[in-house]
């Protein structure tokens, strides 16, 4: 299938995996590349500019294919070395780039005198038009159902993604509930070039989670997420567990006085110790409403391979049906 993301980017197939912290490593970015898809490694993950061009050095050694590195621009106390980040992925001739968060402005110019690909995330149609304008070669519009941060806006994606394909003259990637064959043709019918994927990659052979990670995802329905972290206008959805019931009674607690130090145990260094040492409650972690429609554990191939036969099928057979 031929779109016009497939034609930017490279790839075969118009499926991207999203960067996921402690979860977006060289072996799932490789596996999903080697499938036809576009693989992503999480920057922020590797705590290093060096610890990065290590983890990119072993992702070129497992795929000859194109693959990403993820960007996320975030407050922080201690600001990551992003100039160090960009030099190793310029160096080491990465593709693509996926940029999250705040505005990617400020590493546009390196980047763009290098040839690598911007595609911004954005949980909103003005945020994308600004992302257009700075650049940026495609966006990945992430609607109110997706695992993470979903902005403060609330629009999913059957109004978000039909609004951005209006607006928009550069290519858009669906992110938020995407997770086969349907929801790829539904994407593409809404304006979309493509889908991401990240919760339902979590569950995959290749990804490096824990087992009770995925025995969670396997488990959970489309009503076990929640919304944290609201009053502090940096929303995020979790699957629900002790730790988030704990954050929420927080928020209800504390109201309108509640500080980001005031949630910290529930969110400062979780990620390590969910996805790797599989300690489901020690704190809350992203998860997307698609993980109601998550019931294997499938290799990446055989996810990629099913949802492209899927989409081809849905779309062979519906328009056999409009034409009687």
């Amino acid at each position: 299938m031929k779109t016009r993301i497939t034609e930017l980017l490279g790839i075969e197939h118009p499926i991207i995996q999203g960067g996921m912290h402690y979860v977006g490593f060289a072996e799932l970015a490789a596996a999903v590349s080697n499938a036809g898809g576009l693989g992503t490694i999480t920057g922020l993950t590797q705590k290093s500019a060096e610890d990065l061009r290590k983890e990119v050095r072993k992702c070129k050694e497992l795929t000859d294919k194109p693959f990403a590195v993820n960007l996320t621009f975030l407050p922080s106390l201690a600001t990551p070395d992003y100039p160090g980040y960009v030099k190793v992925i310029i160096d080491e001739g990465v593709k693509v780039v996926e940029t999250a968060g705040r505005n990617p402005q400020q590493v546009m110019p390196a980047l763009k005198e290098a040839g690598v690909k911007v595609i911004h995330k954005c949980t909103s149609v003005r945020h994308s038009l600004k992302a257009q304008s700075i650049g940026c070669d495609a966006v990945s519009v992430d609607g109110f159902e997706c695992g993470g941060h979903p902005g403060e806006d609330d629009v999913p994606n059957f109004i978000l993604l039909p609004r951005a394909a209006d607006e928009l003259d550069i290519p858009i990637i669906a992110s938020g509930g995407m997770a086969d064959g349907r929801s790829l043709v539904a994407a593409l019918a809404l304006g979309a070039d493509g889908i991401n994927m990240g919760t339902r990659f979590m569950a995959t052979h290749e990804a490096p989670c824990h087992k009770n990670v995925k025995d969670a995802l396997l488990e959970a329905t489309e009503l076990d997420t929640r919304l944290v972290m609201r009053p502090l206008r940096n929303t995020e959805r979790v699957l629900n567990n002790s730790a988030a019931q704990k954050l929420l009674e927080k928020e209800e607690k504390l109201g309108a006085d509640i500080k980001i130090d005031d949630v910290l145990d529930q969110v400062a260094g979780v990620y390590p110790k969910v996805m790797l040492g599989g300690e489901m409650e020690s704190g809350v972690w992203s998860c997307g409403m698609v993980v109601g429609l998550i019931n294997d554990v499938p290799s990446c191939k055989d996810l990629i391979d099913r949802t492209m036969s899927e989409a081809t099928a849905i779309l062979n057979k519906r328009s056999q049906q409009i034409a009687l």
